[in-house]
């Protein structure tokens, strides 16, 4: 049994699956780049089976990374497996992650396959993806509702077959704690060789129990937690990453165990993930929140100066909170913004777009007294690194609201490269804004999102705007940053526009 615990982050495939979280390849390697940054140990790059922008994705990853094992997803079949071993090539150190349902439920309803079928497909994926890799992961899907003995067989299997990472789902997040600690107790003690592979747990937060989950895992013998960043992922979402870590960390006493994680970098690692999403952090959430460390309690605050221990079982800098701040402002020259985003893994995808992404840098400056890393995260749209097309473009917007008498808001925008204009009332100027938009581009969508988050501290901060549009079965997030919220809220939800114009989406399966 070793002491190092492997973290395995599947944010750009499971987290991905939130809805409205697709995410461009541009964007999969920003984050993929801080991930390593951060010192997670593999990465899930995606489906590379789900389409032809999927299996890029996946593969500009395993072209990118170097300190991290890059892995993608694979149904058992031999389509899914080939896709995958072919997308992570060029990966320095590559993982296939194959998986087929193991409970009764689901090889009744989704599969329609016996169990003897099933563990001839479990084992023929993991021969099919031992031609592209020796680092093969097998998951038994809905672990948590098949029955002891069949898992068993199954593992049993795939491990004669060389799978060298046996994972173990919560899929619908069904399970506590402490049930699920002597699940993987006794499949460690009941499995053939157990003690030649890794155990892995990936728990979802369907209960609010995905952590404690895990952990309990972890105590009774996993070796390997699959997670993502703020906990994103499929209806409630997964593992946080940050609050595995961060209990492992704090509590080694208990667990003593180790990880790679840097954890300096995971505020920067939430925020960028929070940034690309369009999923804001509540403020309460556990580490990366903004109330993490804050204190509100004059008994509390009067403990915290004496000893700071005496609140609190973490340094806040220890995880990465700290000011971020710029000493550049409207003076500041091109070379000092470049190294910055540099530092931030922010990269371009032609001089154009760096020098449109300066130009909003000296406007911001002349609003704006300090600019943060946050604020350069805003900066960083997707028509500054070249990833959604601006079919439609905001040229220009005047809002008027007065106390007594209705909100009016008037915009003029472009389609293509027509110029429109109209003007309407609505409960409020960003409501009157939305109207007008819909006047023009009567684009048929259902509002199902607008939220509002401050990036920054401040009254000059800029306003960060999420607007979530659904449309024929499709999600998306459209996000804009504004010092002038209603002006944030006119870019989001013309960014959502654009993303449905580009069909950009997702199709992945559950795990």
């Amino acid at each position: 049994m070793t002491n190092q615990l492997i973290i395995f982050d599947t944010t750009l495939r499971d987290g991905e699956q939130s809805p409205g979280a697709a995410m461009t390849r541009e964007k999969k390697i920003r984050i993929a780049r801080q991930l390593e940054k951060l010192g997670v140990d593999v990465i899930e790059a995606g489906f590379a089976a789900a389409s032809p922008g999927d299996f890029a994705a996946v593969r500009a990853v395993a072209e990118t990374v170097k300190d991290a094992t890059v892995c993608s997803l694979a149904r058992a079949s031999e389509n899914d497996v080939r896709r995958a071993g072919e997308a992570i090539q060029p990966a320095r150190s590559g993982r296939i992650h194959t998986f087929i349902a193991t409970s009764p439920i689901h090889m009744q309803h989704k599969l329609r396959m016996s169990e003897d079928q099933v563990v001839e497909r479990a084992v023929a994926a993991v021969k099919w993806a031992l031609e592209y890799t020796d680092d093969v992961e097998f998951s038994a899907e809905d672990a948590v509702r098949s029955e002891m003995d069949f898992l068993v067989r199954v593992f049993d299997a795939v491990i004669q077959a060389g799978a060298r990472t046996l994972n173990v789902p919560d899929t619908v997040g069904y399970s506590i704690p402490a049930a699920w600690g002597e699940r993987i107790k006794q499949l460690i003690e009941r499995v053939p060789n157990s003690d030649q592979v890794i155990w892995s747990t990936h728990c979802h937060n369907d209960l609010g129990l995905a952590v404690a989950n895990s952990l309990s895992a972890v105590m009774n013998g996993a070796r390997q937690v699959e997670c993502t960043i703020n906990g994103l992922g499929e209806r409630a979402g997964n593992a946080s990453l940050e609050e595995i870590v961060m209990a492992i960390k704090t509590r080694r006493d208990v667990f003593n165990l180790e990880t790679r994680i840097d954890t300096t970098q995971i505020v920067p690692t939430s925020k960028l993930v929070s940034s690309i999403t369009g999923y804001p952090v509540q403020p309460n959430k556990a580490i990366v929140g903004a109330n993490a460390f804050a204190h509100e309690s004059g008994i509390h605050q009067d403990g915290v100066l004496k000893h700071r221990e005496t609140y609190e079982i973490m340094r806040a800098e220890d995880v990465g909170w700290n000011a971020n701040k710029l000493t550049l402002g409207k003076l500041s020259g091109r070379n000092a913004l470049r190294q910055r985003f540099t530092v931030l893994n922010i990269e371009f995808a032609s001089e154009e777009a760096f020098n449109a992404a300066f130009q909003r840098f000296k406007e911001l400056a002349d609003r704006k007294h300090e600019i943060f890393d946050e604020d350069l995260q805003a900066l960083v749209s997707d028509e500054a690194i070249a990833e959604v097309s601006e079919h439609y473009r905001l040229l220009a917007l005047r809002a008027h609201s007065e106390t007594g008498i209705l909100p009016v808001a008037r915009v003029r925008i472009s389609i293509g490269n027509e110029q429109h204009e109209a003007e309407m009332q609505g409960g409020g100027p960003v409501d009157a804004t939305f109207k007008a938009i819909e006047h023009i581009v009567h684009s048929g969508t259902e509002l199902q999102l607008y939220s509002v988050n401050n990036i920054t501290s401040g009254t000059d901060a800029q306003g960060e705007v999420t607007v979530r549009l659904a449309k024929g079965g499709r999600i998306v997030n459209g996000q804009g940053a504004d010092t002038d919220i209603v002006v944030a809220s006119a870019q989001a939800y013309l960014d959502a526009l654009n993303k449905l114009h580009d069909n950009l989406q997702r199709a992945h399966p559950q795990l």
